[in-house]
């Protein structure tokens, strides 16, 4: 079977100011997303899944899946506060989403055979996907042993324009992962060295240490998991505000419990992402020399 891809598209960048998910980078009007797609098809990827939130479905049918039409399948998901295990309430003065994990809880009924999940509007490079695909298409789906993810060299997904967070990963001896630990100020110095900042105080980085970007991989066979441990989050967290239920937390507990090794495939792609509106004159530059480097075509969809 061929794998799906899992796109989460439902969020808004509050530091990056608007919908950043159909903001156009490419010099046909293309989305990160537009690539993110091209680049999966090509990889071996059989079938598209969006999670989007319902309010902008329109747009979001109009702008975007009218361009993969006879393509490559595509369903569209969505993930709202209401959506959650029977039972449970939230407060009601919560507008914050739940978080990535909630996101493909959100799409278990859609997902039957292993899946990647991606961010919208984070760009992976082709490399990324070809080594993501060619992992997943020799998964056994039934079996929960191994899950998968691209972990990235910090050094390039860093952004000019300010601090990042990233999930910093400890990697074991074997090459599978042990933890990931969300780090939410990550910054290079002026003298170049790079750092992450807690509590007020720098704890140096290694250029070469690997992040998540939240481009994993797991079997269908672990959607239970998502389904035991969100029901878990909310015991603890359905009366706060903020708190989220992110994929690195299943991903941790999968490990933790003894259910799943976790293998990582390290990139040397260079990352580029959007997270403030002055980074976007860079991943247009960036796309842009693709392009000329006869990576992608233009338009990308012809």
């Amino acid at each position: 079977m061929k794998p799906t891809l899992l796109i989460l598209a439902a969020g808004m960048g509050s530091r990056y100011g608007g919908l950043k998910q159909l903001d156009q980078f490419g010099p046909s009007g293309e989305t990160i997303m537009d690539y993110s797609v091209y680049d999966a098809m090509k990889a071996g990827f059989g079938k598209v899944v969006f999670i989007i939130r319902e309010d902008f479905a329109a747009e979001f049918k109009e702008k975007i899946i009218s361009k993969y039409e006879g393509k490559i399948p595509v369903e569209i998901v969505f993930q709202s506060l209401d959506r959650i295990p029977e039972g449970y309430t939230l407060n009601p003065e919560r507008s914050k989403p739940l978080g990535t994990a909630h996101a493909v809880w959100c799409a278990r009924e859609v997902l039957d055979t292993p899946f990647a999940v991606i961010n919208a509007d984070d760009f992976y490079g082709s490399g990324s996907f070809k080594i993501m695909a060619d992992y997943l298409s020799q998964m056994d789906d039934a079996s929960t042993a191994r899950q998968v993810m691209v972990g990235y060299m910090v050094k390039n997904t860093l952004s000019e324009n300010g601090s990042v967070s990233r999930g910093v990963c400890e990697i074991k001896e074997d090459g599978t992962l042990g933890t990931i630990i969300e780090r939410t100020k990550i910054y290079t110095k002026e003298d170049g060295s790079i750092v992450f900042e807690e509590d007020g105080e720098e704890t140096p980085l290694e250029p070469e240490t690997v992040v998540s970007m939240n481009m994993m991989g797991f079997s269908s066979s672990t959607l239970s998991y998502y389904d035991s441990d969100l029901k878990a989050f909310l015991d603890e967290n359905a009366g706060e505000l903020k708190k989220e239920f992110f994929l690195p937390l299943v991903l941790n507990n999968l490990i933790q419990r003894g259910i799943s090794c976790v293998d990582v495939l390290t990139t040397t792609e260079q990352w580029y992402g959007v997270t403030y509106p002055e980074d976007k004159p860079s991943v247009i530059e960036s796309i842009d020399k693709k392009i000329k480097d006869g990576i992608y075509p233009t338009p990308l969809w012809k």
